[in-house]
C-alpha cells in the first residue's frame, strides 16, 4: 500500500512523501525501500513542511530514532546534522548523511537558507552486511558527494516508480537505492568530490534549472544566491558545457515540453504556460525549431506510434 501527501502552492511550497509497506518477500530481496520524497524549504520555513507520521515524528527535544536507514542528499543552503556517533556537522549543498536505525539523530535546515532534500528510508540484509563489513560505520556517517544530476535523477526515479505500485516495482528501487548507496562508498573512497569552485557552483545550478523549471527562477538570480556574479557565471558555464545557461535551460524546457506532451493531458496552451512562454505562438515555434514538428503534430505522431 502506498501512502501520499503531496502538496504545491504559489508560494512554492513542494514536497513529495511517500510511505511504502513492504511484505516478506519484499524483505527477501535484500533490501526494501520504506519511504521516499523530496521538500524545498523555504528560508523562514518551517521543519518539516508537514507532520510525519507515527514512527517518523521527531520529540520535543528535536531528536529521533528509527527501525530503518535513511539516506538524505541535500542540493541547496544549509542545515546542521547530528547523531549519537556523529558530532554535529555543518550540512552544505552536496552532501548526504545516513541515518542509522537505533541511533538517535537531529537535523534541520537554517532558517535563514533553508534547503532542498531528498532521502529514501529503507531495511534489509544489505545494508546491515555492509555495516558488518565496515564499508559504513555509525561515525562515519557524512560524506561530499558534490551537485549531481544523476543522484537526483535516480531519486525521484525511485519516487515515480513508487507511484506507479507495478508489480515487482520494490526490487526495481531497491536496486536503484543501492545504486545510490555505492556511489556514496565511491565517493569517499576516491575523494572524487574535488571539483574546481566553478564547477561546484556550474552543478549546482544546473540542479536548480531542472529542479525549478516550472518557476523559470531568473538566472541572475541563481548565480547570485550561489555567490558568483552573472557575468562571471555565463562566461564560466558556456566555457565548461559549450552553450550558454539560457540555452541549457532552453534544452531543459524542449526535453519536459515533449514529457508533458506524450505523458500527461494537458493543453497546448497549458503547457507553454506551465513553461512560462509568452503564448503558445511562441512556444510552437520553438517546439518546431528543435523537433521539425508542432507540439500537437508531435503528440498525434507518438499516438499513432502506439
Amino acid at each position: 500500500m502506498l501512502i501520499m501527501t503531496e502538496s504545491t502552492t504559489v508560494k512554492e511550497k513542494v514536497e513529495h512523501l511517500k510511505y511504502l509497506q513492504i511484505s516478506p518477500r519484499d524483505k527477501s530481496w535484500g533490501l526494501a525501500i520504506t519511504t521516499a520524497g523530496y521538500q524545498h524549504i523555504h528560508p523562514g520555513d518551517s521543519y518539516p513542511l508537514s507532520p510525519y507520521p507515527d514512527g517518523y515524528k521527531f520529540s520535543e527535544n528535536g531528536r529521533r530514532t528509527l527501525n530503518e536507514y535513511q539516506l538524505f542528499y541535500i542540493t541547496r543552503g544549509s542545515g546542521y546534522f547530528e547523531s549519537a556517533s556523529c558530532s554535529r556537522t555543518k550540512i552544505e549543498a552536496g552532501m548526504m548523511f545516513i541515518l542509522f536505525p537505533g541511533e538517535w539523530h537531529t537535523f534541520a535546515p537554517n532558517p535563514e537558507t533553508g534547503w532542498d532534500d531528498h532521502w529514501i528510508g529503507f531495511n534489509g540484509s544489505f545494508m546491515d552486511d555492509k555495516i558488518r563489513g565496515g564499508f559504513f560505520t555509525f561515525k562515519n556517517c557524512v560524506f561530499k558527494v558534490g551537485i549531481d544530476t544523476r543522484i537526483i535523477d535516480t531519486f525521484h526515479e525511485i519516487i515515480d516508480i513508487a507511484t506507479e505500485e507495478k508489480r515487482g516495482y520494490q526490487q526495481v528501487i531497491a536496486s536503484l537505492a543501492i545504486s545510490l548507496i555505492g556511489r556514496i562508498h565511491y565517493e569517499d573512497i576516491n575523494h572524487t568530490y574535488g571539483d574546481t569552485y566553478i564547477q561546484r557552483i556550474i552543478n549546482q545550478a544546473k540542479a536548480v534549472m531542472k529542479e525549478d523549471l516550472a518557476n523559470n527562477v531568473p538566472l541572475e538570480e541563481i548565480a547570485q544566491s550561489l555567490d558568483i556574479s552573472y557575468s562571471l557565471f555565463r562566461r564560466e558555464f558556456k566555457k565548461k558545457c559549450g552553450i550558454s545557461p539560457g540555452q541549457y535551460r532552453m534544452e531543459l524546457k524542449f526535453t519536459k515540453a515533449k514529457e508533458m506532451l506524450l505523458t500527461t493531458n494537458m493543453s497546448i496552451a497549458e503547457i507553454s504556460s506551465k513553461l512560462h512562454f509568452e503564448c503558445i505562438g511562441q512556444f510552437s515555434t520553438f517546439f518546431k525549431k528543435r523537433c521539425g514538428t508542432s507540439p500537437l503534430e508531435f503528440r498525434k505522431q507518438s499516438f499513432k506510434k502506439d
